[in-house]
């Protein structure tokens, strides 16, 4: 395979961590952590970041992470939250797909996870699945652990099979509903943390939307594919194809009589347009604040940056070696936490860059110019953040007059 040739962006580079240092710039401290318990997957499905994108990394990593590698994870989370005086964090179990590390491995993984961070600290285990293997004995054992559980799934049978497939062609839509249902209707519905959804333009947004909603998830994550100037995502321009499919969604779950579930980028984007604060990392400037650990104990940037160049997401740190205070420094990492000033020179002077906020990092990369650029999708971002803006100002002066009149 030809690897993609690319250019280094022309920042950051460590000279500017350190100059930012010696300004006053203070790295804001991890509070998630994903670690990669098993690098292979059960399905294969068509747009995966991990298996079908420029970086084949994963076939130099080992198949699940072995205990030492658990072991000195958990010490170096335990580390950086001590050192930084944090109460709370999280960490989700990944992959690949997670469940195939088998039960001991991630029993184990809770437990050592749990002791090292001590009892002071309150720690929220998340487990994210394909859904293929999730049993009731799995969901035994998350209860046990109080693992909480998201499960990626695409809509009805049609929209999830069409890419959600095992490597024999076979649609794994059955297999995953009816887990999704275990998880929904019975006794373990507590752990439910909500549904991943990537969207595909050929589905009807508003039927995907109605088809989630069936599993009652207490939250529905609504995923642009991957995608990057270089290869760009399906279906992109001419127009806003995906701004007018998620304001279909918006539409939908916003002019809804009553809460049905929460729609966090759509929660996110009022958040910032009422000048508060999102709850997830996909929007605004707020300091990046997670580490993947891959299975090696390898600390990497996120994951999706496969999708730009073979290593991309590469650090050259290591868990055996490294802190997690080493990774804030490492430019990639830290630029991520510079707010505007980490930003390309067109977001820096867009007047929606306190919400956009350039978009999500893996879909700016240009081989030209590396990650300072804008997003791929910021026509798309634009146009929908301008809608839903339009539509809050519209209610917030009706509230108004009905509260002048009232007076």
């Amino acid at each position: 395979m030809n690897r993609l040739r690319h250019a280094e962006p022309p920042w950051p580079v460590a000279a500017d961590v350190v100059a930012r240092e010696a300004a006053g710039w203070v790295p804001a401290p991890l509070h998630s952590f994903v670690l990669k318990v098993h690098s292979r997957c059960d399905l294969a499905c068509q747009y995966c970041y991990m298996y079908r994108a420029q970086d084949r990394s994963w076939r130099e990593q080992p198949r699940t992470m072995a205990p030492e590698t658990v072991d000195r994870t958990a010490g170096r989370i335990a580390e950086h939250l001590a050192a930084h005086g944090l109460r709370e964090a999280g960490v989700v179990l990944h992959g690949g797909e997670p469940l195939l590390a088998g039960e001991a491995a991630l029993r184990r993984t809770a437990s050592v996870l749990r002791a090292a961070a001590g009892p002071g600290v309150q720690l929220h285990l998340a487990l994210q699945t394909n859904g293929v293997r999730l049993t009731e004995r799995w969901l035994d054992l998350c209860a046990e652990h109080g693992i909480r559980v998201s499960v990626s799934l695409d809509g009805d049978r049609a929209a999830h099979d069409r890419h959600r497939r095992g490597a024999d062609g076979r649609g794994s839509h059955a297999r995953v509903a009816g887990a999704v249902g275990r998880l929904s209707d019975g006794p373990h519905r507590p752990l439910f943390a909500g549904l991943l959804c990537t969207i595909d333009l050929r589905n009807d947004p508003v039927r995907c939307y109605e088809h989630l909603l069936t599993y009652r998830p207490p939250a529905v994550d609504f995923l642009l594919p991957q995608g990057n100037w270089h290869t760009p995502p399906p279906g992109l321009g001419p127009g806003t194809p995906y701004a007018d499919w998620l304001w279909r969604v918006f539409e939908r779950w916003y002019g809804a009589g009553q809460r049905e579930t929460r729609v966090r980028l759509l929660e996110d984007m009022m958040a910032l347009l009422l000048g508060g604060t999102p709850e997830t990392e996909a929007l605004g400037v707020a300091p990046v604040r997670y580490a993947v650990v891959e299975t090696d104990g390898s600390l990497a940037q996120d994951d999706t940056l496969r999708t730009a160049y073979h290593g991309a997401a590469r650090t050259g740190l290591h868990v055996r070696r490294d802190s997690f205070d080493a990774l804030l420094r490492h430019p990639g990492v830290a630029a991520r936490q510079w707010g505007v000033d980490g930003l390309s020179a067109q977001c820096r002077g867009c007047r929606l860059q306190r919400v956009c906020g350039g978009g999500h990092y893996a879909h700016r990369y240009r081989a030209a110019t590396g990650f300072a650029n804008p997003s791929v999708y910021c026509a798309d971002l634009a146009a929908l953040i301008t809608r839903v803006r339009g539509r809050l100002a519209a209610d917030l002066d009706r509230l108004r007059a009905a509260a002048a009149e009232a007076a």
